[in-house]
């Protein structure tokens, strides 16, 4: 019995779990569930002197903690609280925070290395903490467990790195040296556990110079360091694909699986010429009459050049190659257009750019994804 995200999530652009139950109705399916509902719709009108039943210990910890703000370390130990749930509604001291950290899942940690920094939980002089750190970050089981993507990793590099002026959190830090190191080695561990598809891959790769110039905001990283990062994860999980450059002309860049994330950039970033021209890369795929599964596009604006729409290209590539290939446009600085016929039911439009894009991409390559375009 569950409940964390009702804690940790309680509203979201202005939707709350008690809309949510209000418009569902849903039916208690036990006690607990009942008494959850009745606290998510009208909240806890009194707070019992002990926990009514295991199950909602935390919860009642959650209430408790907001009756003695300045007693976090004391529900954190024992409520099992994490920091989405104490940090709104408690005094955050550094002995609180040490409390979380302790603990902390990857991802959370990845979130808040900023954060643990300016309070002081992590520094050059917290040896026991940054050895956690390293324990958690530069582990594959963790990461693997984590499900974490080389972007979650080069996202958290970029934000730590910056000290506080990327992303939305108005904290600001002096970076540590030795975390900078260990979220670098964090990042190459993390190409070598991405989960392969079994599928072959073509990643064609917008080569315009803006894609250097363009940073998708939301993550703090440029469209070419995103497009990069994403198809250097494919060439080293998968046992078949390829990576080209497009613009007006179809090209090799050159990028393996023995690349690292800095000469995948180098090689991705040195080949910038012509027009925007998709369609290129279903040409090249028919003339060499490549068998491809999934073509995956990375631009950051439309395809404007060339005498053929890149679904028409797709088209005859399904007649004369593979019938059953799949089409996936990522537009990271997304336009009013489209490069996707809307009535192919095997083509995908992305735009924007966020982390769940990658486990986005892995269910449609293996037909997990049945939702709607």
């Amino acid at each position: 019995f569950r409940f964390e995200q009702l804690l940790k999530y309680q509203q979201r652009y202005g939707f709350s779990h008690r809309d949510a139950l209000r418009l569902f109705h849903n039916a208690p399916a036990t006690p607990e569930h009942q008494t959850l509902y009745n606290w998510v719709t009208h909240g806890w009108q009194s707070l019992p002197d002990a926990p009514p039943s295991d199950a909602l210990s935390q919860l009642w910890w959650y209430e408790w903690v907001k009756l003695h703000p300045d007693q976090a370390c004391h529900a954190i130990t024992q409520g099992g609280l994490t920091h989405e749930m104490v940090a709104p509604v408690a005094q955050m001291t550094q002995q609180a925070w040490q409390k979380l950290f302790e603990k902390m899942p990857i991802r959370a940690l990845l979130r808040n290395l900023g954060s643990l920094t300016e309070i002081g939980v992590l520094g050059p002089r917290r040896r026991k903490n940054l050895e956690r750190v390293a324990q958690v970050l530069v582990n594959r089981q963790h990461l693997r467990r984590g499900r974490i993507h080389p972007i979650d990793v080069l996202k958290a590099l970029k934000t730590y790195e910056s000290g506080g002026r990327l992303g939305r959190s108005k904290k600001t830090w002096r970076p540590v040296g030795k975390i900078l190191n260990i979220l670098e080695q964090a990042l190459a561990l993390s190409f070598e556990i991405a989960e392969p598809t079994g599928k072959t891959f073509l990643h064609a790769l917008d080569i315009s110079g803006s894609m250097n110039y363009y940073t998708v905001g939301s993550i703090g990283l440029s469209c070419c360091e995103i497009a990069t990062t994403m198809a250097l994860a494919t060439a080293k999980a998968e046992t078949k694909g390829y990576i080209r450059g497009f613009s007006t002309e179809f090209k090799n860049l050159g990028i393996t699986a023995n690349d690292s994330f800095v000469s995948a950039i180098r090689k991705a970033s040195d080949q910038n010429f012509g027009g925007t021209d998709a369609s290129v890369a279903y040409q090249w795929a028919i003339r060499k009459r490549v068998n491809i599964d999934v073509f995956c596009f990375w631009t950051d604006s439309e395809s404007w050049s060339g005498n053929q729409h890149p679904s028409q290209a797709l088209k005859t590539y399904r007649q004369r190659v593979n019938s059953k290939a799949q089409a996936i446009y990522v537009t990271l600085a997304p336009y009013q257009l489209t490069l996707v016929d809307p009535q192919d039911p095997l083509s995908w439009d992305f735009g924007g750019f966020d982390p769940s894009v990658p486990r986005a991409i892995q269910a449609i390559a293996t037909g997990e994804f049945q939702g709607d375009r």
